[in-house]
């Protein structure tokens, strides 16, 4: 890291700021060369933290927009070098030439990533602020922001390190004893290594049970929309995406493949998926795409279950909340058309539903709400957003940002508590302390990886993946 990165670090849309961002032992330097104050000395001669008003050059030298530069030096900056900011009228086209005034200047492009990466590396921040930085980016909800903030406030790494701290306490005074046995040094005990694994155990059992609503919060929850052919899919899908992305005609059979998109319905962004409807039929294409809606409902983790209430209750309704309520996830009953007059029968697929076998055990469902609804005039949306909520609240007191967000952290933590655990079995055993403290160290190391004490170069790349150039 003894070069210079740049980059543009808001969108290429014309818009009314646009930022030109710099980090590198040449930071300062290159940003004098491009950037002129009206009032003063160069930035080189600038306090920290201070906005200059001035003009940026293109590198022939010819002033392309009057616009403000600070600069903070090492340590005490996002990255911990020595960083500089030019904030600019957002012109793409000023800016590209800003971008390339400053390569002439000594800079290069900054890759993905890469001013987080250098704050990562320069222990500005920790891997699970570093993973909160990108979450907050990509939010969809207030939720997912609040997490975030919370995640890069520190509020994961606090959680993750009592633990570990606790855990090195019981190393070091393991080690104490068996390296200094002349020392006057408190014996180790037995019930001070179970009370310990103990305590260590809960709290991982605790942050793993958080898992599910962090991963909802920053990928969505998986949402199936199912039902036989014209019961309102497409149109319940269209209506919640606010535009027409799916086709929607009166032939039954229209759509023959899933169609998925991301919607925020209640504070809970929903990956919703259209399906084709659910019925027997020789046509190939159609039967392919009735495979796939059988798979998205198994791969969902909500399932709307659409019925028509225009029409009495067929066959093919019956066994779509049949399979629905056998799937073990969390559904709804939606009977879709309100805005039409319903039919006296339909009231047979809530009495008539749960006929049959029932699911395999464990695989049983609870019908989780029942709403009416228009599509087309939005009647009853708001039952269905309400209910929707419902099945995806804030955990009672739990605090934002203590949340593990991601499959990595998730399956670090997951290995620290299987330490913990053999380590726990092992002392129950009577095996002799030194093989509890291998155990103990292993959950160490794996908590180490959630962190970023330890972690391999392949896996910091992954992270990284996701941000965007200029962050």
């Amino acid at each position: 890291m003894n070069d210079t990165i740049a980059a543009i670090a808001t969108p290429a849309l014309p818009s009314a700021i646009g930022i030109l961002r710099l980090s590198g032992p040449g930071a300062v330097r290159a940003v004098d060369r491009v950037f002129t104050p009206f009032h003063g000395g160069p930035m080189g001669e600038r306090p920290d933290r201070t906005l200059v008003y001035g003009a940026l050059h293109d590198r022939e030298g010819a002033v392309i927009d009057h616009c403000l530069c600070t600069v903070s030096r090492a340590p005490h900056s996002y990255t911990g070098e020595d960083t500089a900011e030019l904030q600019c009228h957002g012109s793409p086209a000023a800016l590209a030439l800003g971008l390339e005034a400053l390569f002439a200047a000594g800079a290069r492009q900054a890759g993905p990533g890469e001013f987080t990466r250098r704050a990562f590396l320069n222990g500005k921040l920790d891997l699970t602020r570093t993973e909160a930085v990108a979450d907050l980016i990509h939010a969809e909800t207030p939720a997912a922001a609040r997490q975030a903030a919370g995640q890069l406030g520190g509020a994961l790494a606090e959680a993750v390190e009592e633990i570990y701290d606790e855990l090195t306490g019981l190393c070091a005074h393991f080690h104490a004893v068996l390296d200094y046995p002349d020392e006057d040094i408190e014996p180790f005990e037995a019930r001070e290594l179970a009370a310990v694994l103990s305590g260590a155990a809960a709290k991982l059992d605790a942050l793993a049970a958080t898992y599910r609503r962090g991963r909802f919060l920053n990928e969505g929850v998986p949402c199936a929309i199912v039902g036989r052919p014209n019961a309102g899919k497409s149109t319940l899908f269209n209506a919640l995406l606010g535009y027409e992305r799916a086709i929607v005609t009166p032939i039954p059979g229209t759509t023959r493949d899933t169609v998925e998109e991301r919607v925020n319905l209640g504070g809970v962004v929903l990956r919703l998926v259209d399906t084709a409807g659910l019925r027997d039929t020789e046509d190939a294409a159609e039967r392919l795409g009735v495979e796939r809606s059988r798979a998205a409902m198994e791969r969902a983790k909500l399932i709307l279950a659409v019925v028509d209430g225009t029409r009495p209750p067929e066959k093919e309704d019956l066994e779509v909340l049949r399979m629905a309520a056998g799937t073990g996830k969390p559904w709804i009953f939606v009977w879709s058309k309100r805005d039409l007059p319903q039919n006296s029968h339909a009231v047979g697929c809530v009495v008539g539903w749960d006929d049959g076998p029932a699911a395999p055990e464990g695989k049983r469902s609870t019908l989780a709400a029942s709403v009416e609804v228009s599509a087309l005039t939005g009647q009853g949306m708001d039952q269905l957003e309400r209910a929707v909520a419902a099945l995806f609240p804030e955990p009672p007191g739990s605090q934002a940002g203590a949340l593990l967000t991601n499959a990595r952290q998730a399956e670090a933590a997951g290995r620290a508590r299987e330490a913990v655990r053999r380590g726990s079995e092992a002392l129950s055993m009577g095996m002799p302390p030194d093989a509890v403290v291998a155990d103990v160290e292993e959950a160490m190391s794996a908590l180490g990886e959630l962190t970023g004490r330890t972690v391999r170069e392949d896996v910091t790349a992954r992270i990284f993946e996701r941000f965007c150039v200029g962050k």
